[in-house]
């Protein structure tokens, strides 16, 4: 009976080696990925017992998919097998100038046809002290905010922890579905997570002062976001947000704030230098779920997840594979990069 459980789509990630566009590739390195698989990966590698549900197919790519995660240390009993197709995207790594794409290819995918016949929320959450997700599993299709709305039902009635981040997809749904599905998804809700762009997409709300395509953020219009998005849902401890200063594609500015019931923490800021950014909203998420569900404060848990998703943004795939010593020492200072010997 895993603690964590997070619920979602895993997709087939497809990418061009290097830095090679789309339109110039001959071939593909395949790896898996999608937001709440993320998240289960993350906090199985900080020693956190966690599990991922979903649906896939019946077949050897969903195998090697679920082989994969129970690799990583997920726990993988909660996924059922059925439905036609696994989920694919195409991602596009951009660099300097040239931003990064994404292309979907997960209509009709196993989750998205799920139905109330394929699972039971309350076996899905036995044990759980803690449910998360994205607003990307929802946007997937009616079925899937279903499934949702099933576990959150089944949270609020056992008094589960619930964290969400909102995670905007223009690409699945327009504005006015997200508005009305994640308002009522999020009754219930105890941890938000956000970024520039999706309080903006979803309810309107907008920092003022902040400026996301020149990079300049103000860290007190988000503060009255966060203090708007408490009022709205009562169910809400907090609220945090990612704070990313895209400088380019490669380089970018990186801290976050975190709105609460008794006030407004800010994370330190951090310069980094992109391999991969697919992930790191994810791994912020991961990383604030293991600080709080730990036990440790907000402000611990805050420098904890912006650290984690520092050290994201150096590693390939979908996936953070460091550990909780390895964030631990660079929220200490060690930042440096120099060889372990």
């Amino acid at each position: 009976m895993s603690k964590i459980v997070t619920a979602g789509e895993i997709m087939l990630r497809l990418q061009p080696p290097g830095y090679k566009r789309i339109v110039q590739t001959d071939s593909y390195e395949a790896v898996y990925g999608g937001g709440e698989a993320n998240v289960a990966v993350s906090l199985a590698q900080f020693g956190d017992d966690a599990a991922f549900f979903t649906k896939l197919p019946d077949n050897p790519i969903a195998d090697a998919c679920v082989n994969t995660l129970r690799g990583w240390g997920v726990g993988v009993d909660k996924i059922v097998r059925g439905g036609e197709r696994m989920g694919i995207y195409f991602c596009e790594k951009g660099f300097s100038q040239r931003a990064s794409q994404v292309i979907y290819d997960r209509a009709h995918s196993a989750i998205s046809e799920i139905s109330e016949a394929d699972y039971d929320a309350r076996k899905v959450l036995d044990g759980a002290k803690w449910l998360h997700w994205t607003g990307i599993t929802p946007a997937i299709s009616d079925n899937a905010a279903k499934m949702i709305g099933e576990l959150m039902k089944e949270a609020r009635s056992k008094g589960i922890d619930v964290s969400c981040d909102l995670n905007f997809r223009k690409k699945l749904w327009s504005r006015e579905k997200a508005n009305k599905v994640m308002t009522e998804l999020l009754d219930g809700v105890t941890y938000l997570i956000s970024n520039e762009e999706d309080c903006k997409d979803v309810f309107g709300i907008e920092a003022k002062g902040s400026s996301i395509d020149s990079g300049k953020l103000s860290k007190d219009g988000y503060s009255e976001i966060g203090a708007q998005l408490l009022a709205k849902f009562p169910s809400l401890k907090a609220v945090a947000f990612t704070l990313r200063e895209s400088h380019n594609a490669d380089s970018n500015g990186w801290s976050a704030i975190l709105v609460g019931r008794h006030g407004v923490l800010t994370s330190k800021h951090y310069e980094i230098d992109i391999v991969d950014r697919v992930g790191g909203g994810d791994s912020f998420g991961a990383g604030l779920i293991h600080g709080l569900s730990n036990g440790w404060d907000e402000a611990r848990s805050l420098e904890f997840a912006v650290a984690a998703s520092c050290l994201k943004h150096t590693i390939e795939g979908d996936f953070n594979a460091v550990t909780e010593a390895e964030v631990l020492k660079l929220m200490q200072g060690d930042g440096s990069g120099r060889v372990q010997r």
